[in-house]
């Protein structure tokens, strides 16, 4: 009876370790996942005359709007001492900018860590359009999604993006 209760204690112990072990073994290095899209970084969208357009915006829904739209400021999730912007603008029908999609709108989409996201999107196959861009106010490449969607990818720097609004003298939608 001994003898039984010992082998079958040997075998619990034996599997537990062994699952243990090969979870360690499993989840060893890195096991962070990264964080992909974090919020909205932007709406842009084609329009017989973006001028007109704006107008529209800032008369009847009250938009603060300049010759690039309008951005919408708001506080992260994080820290509601950080400020987010989201950028609202319209373009001339005929802009090339959207290319190779030949939808009327493009999303921009705010992510934390552009360089470590667009390792990831290789890796799964998916098709980047242009080689990333560095500014004061964040890092931007355009990928397609399953449709042929172009996407904006933006890390942004809020800091440095709100300086570049004040110093151009542009006021918020809030």
């Amino acid at each position: 009876m001994k003898k039984t209760i010992f082998i079958t204690l040997a075998l619990v112990t034996s599997f537990g370790l062994g699952f243990a072990f090969n979870h360690l073994i499993n989840n060893s290095g890195d096991n962070t996942k990264i964080k992909r899209v974090t919020s909205i970084g932007g709406i842009f969208f084609k329009c017989k005359d973006p001028k007109k357009m704006n107008e529209w915006y800032k008369t009847h829904l009250g938009l603060n709007t300049n010759p690039y739209g309008s951005v919408f400021e708001w506080r992260q999730a994080d820290g509601t001492s950080k400020k987010g912007f989201t950028q609202w603008s319209p373009f001339k029908e005929n802009t090339k900018y959207f290319e190779p999609s030949t939808k009327d709108f493009m999303i921009n989409y705010r992510v934390e860590n552009l360089s470590l996201l667009v390792d990831e999107l290789k890796k799964e196959g998916v098709t980047i359009l242009d080689t990333m861009e560095t500014y004061d106010y964040g890092k931007f490449i355009h990928i397609l999604d399953v449709e042929g969607n172009k996407l904006e990818l933006w890390e942004a720097n809020d800091i440095q993006y709100e300086k570049m609004g004040i110093d151009m003298g542009l006021k918020t939608t809030k």
